[in-house]
């Protein structure tokens, strides 16, 4: 799956829509994942980004993360970010990341 980018859009009952990445986000990927995220977001007011498919993220995916969230904040809707864990969840943390953007553990907290 290495260098394929899935990318997967359900929504929930409250509101939310989580819109799933699977595989990488990367410099490859960011600009795809950031263009998806763009249209989700016109379309919804509440949007969660599911990482609990990413294996790797680079600091190009934490700039199209915070760039969505900016485009989320200046059209006064929520954009969060859920499951992310191992690699993924380390350079959030590692990076300062998971205090600017919003982050639950899982799917089930936006319930």
């Amino acid at each position: 799956m290495a260098g394929e980018l899935i990318q997967e859009e359900r929504k929930l009952e409250n509101g939310w829509t989580v819109w799933m990445v699977r595989s990488r986000i990367d410099l490859k990927t960011a600009d795809e994942v950031y263009k998806r995220g763009e249209e989700i977001i016109a379309k919804s007011d509440k949007t969660a980004l599911d990482m609990s498919g990413v294996e790797y993220l680079s600091s190009a995916g934490i700039r199209a993360m915070l760039r969505l969230n900016k485009l989320a904040r200046k059209s006064s809707k929520e954009f969060t970010v859920v499951g992310a864990n191992g690699m993924p969840k380390a350079v959030l943390e590692d990076s300062g990341m998971d205090v600017l953007l919003k982050a639950k553990e899982s799917v089930d907290e936006l319930i």
